[in-house]
């Protein structure tokens, strides 16, 4: 039987680089565990890619070192976006995770939540602020921000792991939140604060997905914290409880919401989606194409709960990345 090699792109040029390092760390552990024979590849920070040290060159349509195919643990910009999604494309080699528009819309918080609310799945309430919009007409943006109330929180568009957001309590602290975020992005998401448990749920799969069972999120610092990223990253930060502590029908709404933000941004292979959940009200938050892939992080540690190994989980996924693979090539362009 063919022992597949395969490439594991780890680091990159976000601020989620040694995140990213950890979870290809692990991924190749439990790939050699799984049968296959994982190849390290090295995404500096000046985002060249190295192999043993060496600089790795690349020609489109011959494939990428001769393996058969590419895990691309990356997170953030430069990785999750669909920048690298689209150079594997042209690479021609078989890749895991979404494709280059789910990868792009799912990093971009704004266009990720306007599909979703065409879609009618109920989600926490938020305004998109531009820096050239709030540069020239401050007074304007604050006025419609007190619509959402306070707190809120304030984000990057196209940013992960936390970095960049700042909770604001009151509307005088809004402008020096807004600035940090645009330090990050030319645009800022204001989210309204939800109230209740933070509540995940993992995808795996296709056209046809599962989600695992739900989990919840318990901070360190108690309900007077929030998940920033120190929290996610810190030892004793969280503590994941599986299955969260809701009712049966609110964790079914869970896995059903998840599936369908799932399957209508059109990812493929994994995914974690975050939820806010008070009572029996379900608040889809985002959803993250490439989530954190230690062996403890919480997207495997929710199907681990869930009945799948994590050296199960990582076969699944290389077995979905070259059926997409097999069967995008039987189409002609």
């Amino acid at each position: 039987m063919k022992q597949f090699r395969v490439a594991v792109l780890g680091g990159g040029r976000s601020s989620e680089h040694e995140v990213s390092l950890a979870s290809a760390a692990s991924v190749r552990a439990g790939l050699e565990e799984a049968g296959y024979v994982p190849v390290a590849i090295d995404v500096g920070r000046d985002g060249v890619w190295r192999r043993n040290g060496a600089i790795l060159a690349v020609e489109p349509g011959r494939g990428l070192d001769g393996v058969d195919v590419v895990f691309p643990v990356l997170h953030g910009p430069f990785g999750e976006d669909g920048t690298v999604q689209g150079l594997l494309e042209c690479l021609d080699v078989p890749y895991v995770g979404a494709g280059v528009l789910a990868s792009a819309l799912c990093m971009d918080k704004v266009m990720f939540k306007e599909l979703m609310a065409h879609a009618g799945l109920p989600q926490v309430r938020y305004l998109a602020v531009r820096d050239e919009t709030f540069a020239f007409e401050r007074d304007v943006v604050l006025g419609h921000l007190r619509a959402l109330g306070l707190p809120v929180f304030v984000k990057p568009v196209r940013l992960g792991s936390s970095v960049g957001i700042v909770r604001a309590t009151t509307e005088a602290e809004l402008p020096a939140a807004l600035e940090t975020a645009f330090q990050h992005d030319s645009m800022a998401i204001v989210e309204a604060a939800a109230r209740g448990l933070e509540v995940e749920c993992s995808v795996l799969g296709a056209s046809d997905p599962i989600a695992s069972e739900p989990g919840e999120i318990v901070l360190a610092t108690g309900e007077s914290g929030w998940y920033d990223y120190e929290a996610k990253y810190s030892p004793g930060g969280m503590r994941l409880i599986v299955p969260a502590r809701v009712h049966d029908r609110v964790r079914d709404r869970i896995r059903e919401i998840a599936i369908s933000a799932f399957v209508r941004a059109g990812c493929h292979g994994l995914a974690r989606v975050d939820f806010f959940v008070d009572g029996e009200q379900v608040l889809l938050n985002e959803l993250n194409t490439m989530p954190g892939f230690t062996s403890t992080s919480v997207y495997s540690a929710l199907f681990e709960a869930s009945g799948i190994r994590y050296a199960e989980l990582l076969d699944r996924l290389v077995q979905l990345a070259l059926e997409r693979h097999a069967a995008e090539r039987r189409h002609r362009h």
